[in-house]
């Protein structure tokens, strides 16, 4: 499953291609479910178009199966579930079709084993797909929707990985219509508590998306505005570095994977070819270097894979997580301190994202950590069945 309606769109493509090429067909009947920036659910030719970057029809809609035929479908077993649409209307509901027959423009079961939402950002990596394939008791792939929600609200994870003891940077969230009402009292809120530089960003949003750093006053109006376009709750970081940032934070990030019993892949670093690791660095510019495994003294690397599974543990994650860290530069003879700066629940699996390469540098090989997260998830399925609901 992959496109959606955030800003990770594209990518979600990227990931979503390279995860598709990876998968044994020998092992695996991939049924491509894409879903486009205005929310319409498509499968079959009209996804294959839609990961080439080309608009399907605009025939297909979510919650029209008179128009779907066999698109814009999520279905298990002979129950058809047809996602909501993503405007204000009597039928942004659920809706479920017992043995639709498939002639006359109906839409017919598509049988799936298990979800793999290649999904980032909103509306696919917070909760909110996790919700729905909980209702349709499908399988899938990656965190639930407690540890979605809380590892895409910056301000959540933030109090979760506070209260497990873990060390963080120094930070404030202030809402949108704070700042709006009042920007110069929160101006001043934020600079009597902390140090320029500041990182400035959007609590639930991935990929760097609406992120600024600000140097000094007359840059923070702009960086604010910024994030207050992308959500309601807006993350003001201190900077991790000498006095006045002279010192670079090195960017450590470090993949987990599994259920109950997590482990963590090698450390890698990010070198970034811009100031910090923005979403062009990410996925457009060449100019930033991966080094893996990160050069780290034996207890520093130690330590990052320590404090990584415990960050996925305090948010109540499952299946993956990739888990981002800040390091004051240091020395040679003394290295700089760690903070955990964020986890990311479903982090890029472009052919340059770092979460496959830790594992690769690990031992695990691409394809094999695919088959992995897919059996992790019938796992966790299986073991939900145990629950009761009912006296």
């Amino acid at each position: 499953m992959f496109g959606g309606r955030s800003g990770e769109h594209e990518v979600s493509l990227l990931s979503a291609a390279s995860v598709m090429k990876a998968m044994d067909p020998a092992k695996f009947e991939v049924v491509p479910i894409g879903i486009t920036k205005d929310g319409r659910w498509i499968t079959s030719q009209h996804a294959e178009a839609l990961l080439k970057g080309t608009p399907p029809p605009t025939t297909l809609r979510a919650g029209d199966p008179g128009k779907t035929m066999s698109a814009a479908v999520l279905a298990k077993g002979s129950e058809i579930i047809v996602p909501p649409v993503p405007t204000a209307s009597d039928s942004q509901k659920l809706r479920a079709f017992q043995d639709a027959p498939a002639e006359g423009g109906r839409a017919t079961a598509i049988e799936v084993d298990v979800i793999f939402p290649v999904l980032h950002g909103t509306f696919g990596e917070d909760g909110t797909v996790q919700g729905l394939l909980e209702l349709a008791d499908i399988a899938y792939v990656g965190a639930g929707v407690l540890g979605s929600a809380c590892g895409m609200d910056k301000d959540v994870m933030k109090k979760l990985f506070a209260q497990a003891g873990l060390p963080i940077v120094k930070h404030l969230t202030i809402l949108r219509g704070e700042w709006e009402s009042d920007p110069k009292a929160t101006t001043k809120k934020i600079e009597k508590a902390l140090k320029y530089p500041l990182f400035v960003k959007p609590a639930n949003l991935g990929s760097s998306v609406g992120i600024s750093k600000v140097r000094q006053r007359n840059e923070l109006k702009d960086a604010m505005e910024l994030a207050a376009g992308f959500d309601r709750k807006i993350i003001v970081e201190q900077g991790v570095g000498g006095v006045g940032g002279k010192n670079k934070a090195r960017e450590i990030e470090c993949s987990v994977l599994g259920n109950d019993e997590p482990e963590a892949s090698v450390a890698g670093e990010i070198v970034p070819g811009a100031e910090f690791y923005d979403y062009a660095a990410k996925y457009l510019d060449e100019g930033s270097q991966l080094v893996i495994p990160a050069k780290l003294p034996a207890a520093k690397m130690k330590e990052v894979q320590q404090l990584a599974v415990r960050a996925f543990q305090a948010v109540d994650c499952q299946g993956l997580a990739r888990v981002d860290f800040l390091m004051d530069a240091g020395s040679q003879k003394k290295p700089g301190k760690i903070y955990v700066n964020e986890i990311n629940t479903m982090p890029g699996f472009t052919s340059i994202s770092m979460y496959p390469k830790l594992w690769a540098a690990s031992g695990l090989a691409y394809p094999q950590l695919i088959a992995r997260l897919i059996q992790l998830a019938l796992d966790r399925h299986a073991d939900k069945k145990k629950n009761q609901y009912s006296r």
